[in-house]
């Protein structure tokens, strides 16, 4: 329904931001993270889901599109809500989660408040597989065409798989890690300098 909101930052509490757009506020549940990045009375860009279940209508909003698209997989792991994905991606940014989900690192996802070992292990188990199939979607909803391996086999394919998991295509990706140096870099800061690479195209 709508893909951002662009306008005021009127108001910021726990977990919420109102964005003013031509009078109207529109109330957006958001992570620490996206928190972290507004001020009151400033512009700024949102990028939203809204979330409808039964009589509920939340809108959710996030700085970058990373931030989004990881949020809407996690909802789509069952037993996962808004709420619990919201506290995951405050305790992880998007390449971290990325990196979580690849490497199977369970501690990076119990770190978030009222995540236990149950969910951490499925949210795991069910995004390697998606990932795996090919059924992962970007945040403006482009599925990936083919399986990605998640089985690390070295820096660079780790890197590859973790990129995909915040919504990269491969062909974004391998133009993205063209000339990073895989050797000397550790693998988050491969993925981060890749990251930019990709927001500056």
């Amino acid at each position: 329904m709508y893909y951002y909101l662009n306008g005021t930052v009127a108001h910021i509490g726990p977990y919420l931001v109102v964005i003013d757009c031509g009078g109207v506020g529109y109330a957006c549940r958001t992570t620490n993270h996206t928190i972290s990045k507004l001020n009151v009375g400033k512009v700024s860009k949102l990028y939203t889901h809204l979330y409808v279940r039964e009589e509920i209508f939340e809108l959710y909003g996030f700085a970058s599109e990373s931030e989004l698209g990881c949020f809407r997989m996690l909802i789509g792991v069952s037993g996962v809500g808004p709420k619990a994905a919201l506290a995951i991606l405050s305790s992880n940014t998007p390449e971290g989660l990325a990196l979580a989900i690849v490497s199977g690192n369970e501690k990076a996802l119990t770190s978030a408040p009222g995540i236990g070992k149950k969910i951490a292990q499925r949210i795991i188990l069910e995004l390697k597989d998606k990932l795996a199939k090919g059924q992962l979607t970007s945040a403006g909803g482009e599925s990936y065409a083919g399986g990605i391996t998640v089985i690390p086999e070295n820096k660079a394919s780790e890197a590859s798989a973790a990129l995909a998991v915040l919504g990269y295509s491969q062909s974004e990706i391998a133009v993205a890690l063209k000339g990073i140096d895989l050797d000397g870099l550790s693998l988050e800061d491969v993925i981060k300098q890749a990251l930019k690479k990709m927001v500056k195209a």
